[in-house]
């Protein structure tokens, strides 16, 4: 029963972490100036290197 516990934490942690950060990224553009759009750019771009990681991956 464990087992199973601990791969389904391992599916899920990486888009929640994805998308935890997508959230904090739009608000930061939304909200904040200066240091937040550093943010903003920092937390968008992990979606997109995800990507190029999963593509890469597979190739």
């Amino acid at each position: 029963m464990m087992k199973s516990h601990t791969t389904s934490l391992r599916v899920w942690v990486s888009p929640v972490f994805i998308g935890v950060t997508s959230i904090v990224g739009l608000l930061a553009a939304l909200l904040a100036d200066g240091s937040g759009d550093i943010l903003s750019w920092f937390t968008l771009s992990i979606p997109v290197a995800a990507i190029i990681w999963s593509l890469n991956r597979k190739a």
